[in-house]
């Protein structure tokens, strides 16, 4: 008897990329593959790669290199956002087999059906600006992680100018409502009481079926899966927040109080430079009305530092905006030259010692909200789901808030993925530590 080929999937860039991995992974087993760890040694190996700035197309290149250097045996596949926008770049590195593009992705298995190393290597990315619909992976496997998450929407309509993202996703396109809610009642049964949704442009789901729906009918029917504790929304635009999506992340009651609001900057001149479809008076009147609609909620936005054109005046109302909304959390980006992306051509470019400046200046707010934040939750009783990995420097167990707050505590192992009662202790200047009181049957 033959024994099964081994596959390793190594995943690069953001949650949606960790999904699909994930998919990539069932339905390869599901054609009699053996997934192992992405550090083992495999027959086959699958770079999930990302190419939202620069410096993520260095960490692709670097990684792809030593699965080379390191495994020159085995047949190296390489997949995702840079094998899309780039696949002659990908191909052009010694060692590699396959270039697969996003949509190719799910024709992983027949693609293998040789493990020879190639030649040359073998490109398979069509455009996918034509592609219409959401593949569904076999939702046979689930992450051995204590957090869950079901893919929604793909792809993205906007425009923005610094983003290459469309280039990369395509269109935007939904998830059947029924897909969701079958893989949403898997997880659960599976044990995950926490649910997270993800795509590119979540708030534009459902626009593009037939019939049409929106993210608050899906929260809706999500919100009567029996068993499910938490549900969070990964990053949705401030356009997309109707009466009736204010109504489904502060009404339902399986709703998370944490939510992910892009800002990227504070002054309304870059945002129209930017492209974005809101303005600082729009963002700023649904944030309060969140913070007020939402008790204790969690906030996080994404900031670019030193988009061309972002002048002293225009950084300074950033940093004027950000001191005054009531941030939990900030991902801050220094802006990067994307090819073929409308920013790559303005006028105004900043320099790189002043966007590394700016860039430091955003992150020293965000600790300092962030620290903020989590000094008012000292005292309190939070509940918190499991995870599965320990804290590596002091070896206790960590638990996720609703509202967002990684809080550390001693206890036993075998609490992964289920839920506790934790008192907060002590608030440092990067974790929450507190004493486990409770856990749930």
């Amino acid at each position: 008897m033959t024994a099964p080929v081994t596959v390793a999937v190594s995943t690069l860039g953001c949650r949606l990329n960790q999904v699909e991995s994930q998919e990539m992974l069932a339905l390869l087993e599901s054609h009699g593959f053996r997934p192992v760890a992405a550090d083992a040694r495999a027959e086959v190996h699958v770079v999930n790669t990302c190419t939202v700035t620069g410096r993520a197309d260095f960490s692709d290149r670097q990684l792809i290199r030593r699965i080379a250097r390191e495994r020159p045996g085995a047949l190296l596949v390489v997949t995702g956002c840079w094998a899309q926008t780039d696949a002659e770049a990908v191909a052009r590195i010694p060692g590699v087999d396959l270039v697969v593009g996003n949509q190719e992705k799910y024709r992983l298995p027949e693609m293998l059906r040789t493990l020879a190393k190639r030649s040359r290597p073998d490109v398979r990315v069509a455009d996918i600006a034509a592609t219409r619909e959401v593949p569904v992976a076999p939702f046979t496997r689930v992450s051995g992680r204590s957090r869950a998450f079901v893919k929604i929407q793909d792809g993205c309509q906007h425009r923005c100018a610094f983003c290459i993202v469309p280039a990369a996703r395509g269109p935007s396109r939904s998830q059947d409502p029924k897909v969701v809610l079958d893989q949403v009642h898997v997880l659960v049964e599976a044990g995950y009481l926490e649910v997270t949704l993800t795509g590119v442009d979540i708030g534009h789901y459902g626009w593009d079926l037939v019939p049409r729906t929106s993210l608050a009918a899906l929260i809706g029917r999500i919100a009567d899966v029996p068993g499910l504790r938490w549900l969070r929304l990964s990053s949705v635009l401030p356009s997309y927040f109707t009466p009736e999506l204010l109504d489904a992340v502060t009404g339902a009651g399986v709703v998370a109080p944490h939510l992910h609001l892009p800002l990227q900057s504070g002054s309304d001149r870059v945002l129209r430079l930017m492209r974005r479809p809101y303005n600082v008076r729009m963002y700023r009147a649904l944030v309060e009305r969140l913070a007020e609609g939402i008790p204790g909620l969690g906030l996080g936005a994404d900031l670019i530092a030193g988009h061309p054109g972002e002048g002293e005046a225009d950084f300074a109302a950033t940093l004027a905006l950000v001191g005054e909304l009531p941030f939990s959390y900030l991902h801050v980006f220094p802006y990067s030259d994307r090819k073929g992306t409308e920013a790559t051509r303005h006028a105004g470019r900043v320099p790189a010692r002043l966007t590394r400046e700016r860039s430091a200046g955003l992150r020293a707010l965000g600790r300092a909200k962030n620290l903020e934040f989590r000094r008012r939750l000292a005292g309190q009783r939070r509940d918190v789901v499991v995870l599965a990995e320990r804290d590596r420097e002091t070896g206790f167990l960590a638990g996720l808030t609703s509202n967002y707050v990684e809080v550390l505590f001693d206890g036993p192992a075998g609490l992964a993925r289920r839920f506790a009662r934790v008192r907060i202790t002590a608030v440092g200047t990067d974790r929450t530590f507190g004493v486990l009181e409770e856990v749930e049957a």
